[in-house]
């Protein structure tokens, strides 16, 4: 048997007011989209806004349906937004956050499991890192150099 040792590490910023000027403008356009979420079953409004290597910035929002789960998180909805419509341009970062209509979401939200592992296709696709930034509707923010800081054990291609 053998132990080993994962570490990563995360920027905890108090507030907005602590991001750079692009970090700022990028959690600013996942606010915008989380505004626009369509979640009346959850009640759980998730923004997410990626910044493309182009200067782009693609947005979504979750996306539900009556028929759970074939709704759809915010993060794939940006994520698969901007694979079509910029497929060969590099994924430089990606800010997320999410509010509740029922209570303040007060702390950072970071991607769920399925959204961990699409944007790892990405990031392991284009051999370069990208950067995550969330947070709930107040409060504090996180900030990862890579998706795989969240997900060390990641599943990709060369399994297969």
């Amino acid at each position: 048997m053998k132990k080993i040792n994962i570490n990563t590490s995360a920027i905890v910023f108090d507030n907005t007011s602590q991001l750079s000027i692009e970090d700022a403008n990028l959690m600013n356009k996942a606010i915008e989209a989380r505004k626009k979420a369509y979640a009346p079953y959850s009640r759980f409004n998730v923004g997410a806004a990626i910044l493309l290597d182009n200067g782009e910035i693609i947005t979504g929002n979750n996306q539900e349906n009556a028929a759970y789960p074939s709704g759809m998180c915010a993060e794939r909805v940006a994520i698969w937004k901007a694979g079509s419509e910029f497929p060969n341009m590099i994924v430089k970062k990606i800010a997320i956050t999410a509010a509740s209509t029922i209570s303040k979401v007060e702390k950072p939200v970071g991607p769920c499991g399925a959204c961990r592992q699409t944007l790892s296709e990405y990031e392991i696709n284009q051999k370069q890192p990208i950067e995550i930034i969330f947070m709930g509707e107040t409060g504090s923010i996180v900030k990862t150099e890579s998706l795989l800081s969240l997900l060390p054990f990641s599943f990709d291609s060369t399994y297969l």
